[in-house]
């Protein structure tokens, strides 16, 4: 294992849901953390992200983008990791927005490659989706399993892992991608059918469920997101894997509810129900045995007790929003 503390590295979109969970572990590790984030209006709020680290010496925050290459050089100065976290996330924007889409996550990614190849990082932590594998009917749903997704997103997103993985064999590039399944918890995009669904609960709104209810998600909490996030960094010999990263149990979203109105103490309500949208898919569900045993990782918070903590942190947001 490699030690992280004392080490530079740089957090693209660390102002973001994944990246300041990520940003905040490793401030405590002892790293000296530069974030690259250009503050995108897709969701707001991301400024109080990293509200409790400005002014610490081993903290830097930059405003810009990684469409900028000269920019990532820049920033890319001494750094030993790179963990791309910067992306455009969410299925539903991405097929209103593919160009964006493909601007940001697939030329963004070449040039994160690039600086990294120019300045010698050592490590790269590409963060990837389970959005890549699209409708499949390998279930559970290991690294081999054939790639074909069904949205500009996952499209954009599995672009970015080849340009990784090609960077690897071309160049010798130290790159490992992470794909990320259902992630939720504090600080998530409002557009998360988690936070979505809470807070229109919260605010005595019927919950919006897109299709049926019945397809079925693998959700996973941030904090073990991040953890295989930093494993990822710190172990050694697995330059060119990647790794799917998700709790290894699903749950249809119509059982989500049920969580969510026993953990809020709410009388169930009859869902609004509206159309799928394109791009959307049956199941995902995590064979995570590779991540177990080369990284050492184990999913650690439960469905029932993610849904608790992002409800009280959740909760707690609005009254701090009404008291301002």
């Amino acid at each position: 294992m490699v030690n992280l503390a004392g080490k530079k590295v740089l957090v693209t979109g660390g102002a973001g849901f994944i990246g300041s969970h990520l940003v905040d572990s490793l401030i405590e590790k002892g790293c000296e953390v530069v974030v690259l984030d250009n503050f995108d209006d897709f969701y707001s709020g991301k400024e109080r992200n990293l509200a409790r680290h400005i002014g610490n010496e081993r903290f830097r925050l930059v405003r810009g983008d990684i469409l900028n290459y000269e920019l990532l050089l820049h920033v890319m100065k001494g750094v030993e990791v790179v963990f791309h976290e910067a992306a455009q996330a969410g299925i539903r924007y991405c097929n209103l927005n593919p160009v964006k889409a493909h601007r940001v996550n697939v030329e963004g990614t070449l040039n994160v490659l690039l600086a990294c190849k120019e300045r010698g990082v050592k490590r790269i932590v590409y963060a990837s989706s389970s959005s890549i594998f699209g409708k499949t009917g390998f279930i559970p749903i290991n690294e081999a399993c054939p790639t074909n997704p069904g949205s500009p997103y996952g499209a954009t997103k599995l672009a970015g892992e080849k340009y990784c993985l090609s960077f690897h064999e071309a160049y010798g590039i130290d790159v490992v991608c992470l794909r990320y399944f259902s992630v939720y918890g504090p600080r998530g995009r409002p557009d998360q059918v988690i936070y979505s669904m809470a807070y229109r609960m919260l605010t005595g709104n019927r919950p919006i469920v897109y299709g049926s209810g019945e397809q079925r998600r693998d959700f996973t909490y941030v904090s073990d997101i991040v953890e295989a996030t930093l494993l990822a960094a710190e172990t050694e010999g697995i330059a060119g894997e990647v790794f799917n990263i998700g709790f290894g149990k699903d749950f249809s979203i119509n059982e989500l509810l049920k969580i969510l109105f026993n953990t809020m103490s709410i009388d169930e309500v009859e869902p609004e129900y509206l159309e799928s949208y394109r791009g959307d898919f049956e199941r995902t569900l995590a064979d995570n045995s590779k991540a177990q045993r080369i990284l050492g990782w184990r999913p650690r918070v439960s469905l029932e007790e993610g849904v608790r903590r992002f409800v009280e942190w959740l909760g707690d947001t609005l009254k701090c929003e009404e008291r301002v």
